[in-house]
């Protein structure tokens, strides 16, 4: 019963805050589009027509074709899939690093916890998207080396947010009498020190999922991500650059689609983190 009402209080919180309750809309619409994409996608999303080649918005094709004929709404919902995807994906990269290296550095401390510190100072040095660029060029211009460049240059963010949660929680009570009965480090990293940081993850995570979306985008329209043919909101922005005169329609729709989900993630995180974090409630 005590949960049911925890979990009510929360509800009561999160309708309270109109822009959370039009966060949270936004990506279960977005979620859902990227599920059902096979299901409501009018067309086949690379399924090329030459005698409907860069149409404007009608009703065959609400949101217009590109230069080969293709559904751009169609395309669209597919991106939602891989986009949505590479987000969560690079999210979680840079979650599952992060706060296995901050929590041994905030727990050990010393001189690792010296060398990891610095260590990722040296990546928060620079700026995170030229960085990322850097990497995935020197990778090689594909998705998954992209993926991988943006999650290094999260990776700090939450080894640093993680070590400072690790250095408060370590000095309790109960994790000094947990040491002096000779339990093992890992076993009070895992049972006390990982429970105690989940929150500011959870709430980071969530605003760190529109950030992802729009830097792979970003690498995508430079060239350094999703390739063509491939259904990726950035990818589709970056081949309809060349029409947006025209054509307004063929990079307009899938620039939205990353406009709108960013803000969803982040109207969400926001509320998330009033609803998670007691000090933060107004």
């Amino acid at each position: 019963m005590r949960r049911k009402e925890q979990l009510g209080y929360i509800w009561y919180l999160v309708r309270r805050n109109p822009l959370t309750l039009a966060g949270l809309l936004i990506v279960l619409v977005v979620a859902a589009i990227a599920l059902l994409a096979p299901m409501i996608s009018p067309y086949d999303p690379d399924m090329i027509d030459w005698t409907a080649r860069l149409e404007g918005p009608s009703r065959s094709h609400p949101f217009g074709t590109d230069e080969v004929g293709r559904d751009i709404m169609s395309r669209v919902f597919w991106g939602a899939r891989l986009s949505v995807g590479v987000g969560l994906m690079i999210v979680g990269i840079a979650v599952s690093a992060g706060v296995l290296i901050g929590s041994v550095a905030g727990f050990s401390g010393g001189i690792g916890d010296v060398v990891i510190m610095r260590l990722m100072d040296m990546v928060l040095a620079f700026p995170s998207l030229v960085l990322a660029m850097a990497l995935s060029a020197a990778l090689g211009p594909n998705l998954r080396n992209a993926m991988l460049a943006i999650a290094f240059v999260r990776v700090p963010v939450y080894v640093r947010l993680v070590r400072g949660q690790a250095l408060a929680v370590r000095e309790r009570e109960y994790v000094r009498a947990a040491r002096t009965f000779g339990a093992k480090a890992a076993w009070i990293v895992r049972r006390h020190i990982l429970p105690n940081t989940m929150t500011p993850v959870m709430v980071q995570a969530t605003l760190d999922i529109g950030g992802a979306i729009l830097t792979a985008a970003a690498l995508s329209f430079l060239g350094l991500g999703a390739q063509q043919p491939t259904a990726e909101w950035g990818a589709m922005v970056s081949a309809g650059r060349r029409f947006i005169l025209d054509q307004w329609w063929y990079a307009s729709f899938p620039g939205a689609a990353i406009f709108v989900t960013a803000i969803g993630f982040n109207l969400f995180g926001d509320g998330l983190r009033d609803v998670l974090d007691p000090r933060q409630r107004r």
